[in-house]
């Protein structure tokens, strides 16, 4: 009884759920120690992992450039390893390829969020629609001032319910209390401050400037977005909201 239970197709197909909201979020754990501690300086994952996404931050689009080998390999090397230890260790099923395969592209998904309707094509923009894959919406969130939450790049499943018992700003008291580091500053928010010189390069290149932002175009979008007023908006809600609608 418990047997044919236990495979049956409903239990399978919320075991290949929560795989996939499992990679998500570690996926997002991931993003969220990138955006909050270290810099750009710190040695191994300063230019490695921090330097990168201090560019996200300004310039959302411009990874939308970069090929599927320059945003997956660092993500291959770990699903292989993954694998590798899971055929060793001989629990090599199909949940852990399932997310082993999430997590290699992960930062795919999260590249499809930043691309219009247009450079996805139609079956990517119809996973979108109907919320197997994560939104522009749903991550114009997370590229909103302070861009502190919503981590989580895969699906739109994961977010709301961390931002719903406040995971995240959590996890950084607990940090902040047993080691005293604190949410690394972000020069990307409205009123940061000077960014870091070296982003000039990227700047000179026009990246931050990808989306029309006709003032009846931002009115009509930004509150949606993240249900503020839309002067508090960042520059990837007037930018990124916009490519949602194209």
């Amino acid at each position: 009884m418990i047997t044919s239970l236990l495979s049956h197709p409903l239990v399978s197909l919320g075991k290949g759920v929560a795989t996939v909201m499992l990679a998500d979020f570690v996926a997002g754990a991931v993003h969220w120690f990138e955006d909050t501690y270290g810099t750009e300086n710190t040695p191994v994952i300063g230019p490695l992992l921090i330097r990168p996404n201090i560019v996200h931050h300004h310039f959302p689009r411009f990874f939308t450039r970069l090929t599927w080998w320059q945003s997956s390999w660092d993500l291959l090397l770990v699903s292989a390893a993954i694998l590798g230890i899971a055929q060793w260790a001989g629990f090599l099923t199909w949940q852990v390829w399932l997310f082993a395969f999430v997590s290699l592209n992960a930062n795919e998904v999260h590249k499809w969020a930043h691309r219009t309707r247009a450079e996805n094509g139609r079956v990517i923009s119809f996973f979108q629609d109907i919320g197997v894959l994560l939104t522009p919406r749903q991550h114009a969130i997370h590229h909103s001032d302070p861009k502190n939450t919503y981590y989580c790049p895969v699906t739109n499943l994961v977010n709301p319910l961390l931002e719903r018992i406040q995971f995240w700003t959590r996890v950084e008291r607990l940090i902040e209390r047993l080691t005293g580091a604190t949410h690394r500053h972000d020069t990307s928010n409205r009123g940061g401050g000077p960014s870091p010189a070296w982003l000039a390069a990227y700047r000179s290149a026009g990246l931050k400037t990808n989306f029309p932002k006709t003032p009846a175009a931002v009115a009509t979008v930004s509150p949606v977005v993240t249900g503020r007023p839309g002067p508090e908006q960042s520059g990837y809600d007037r930018e990124e909201a916009l490519s949602s609608t194209r």
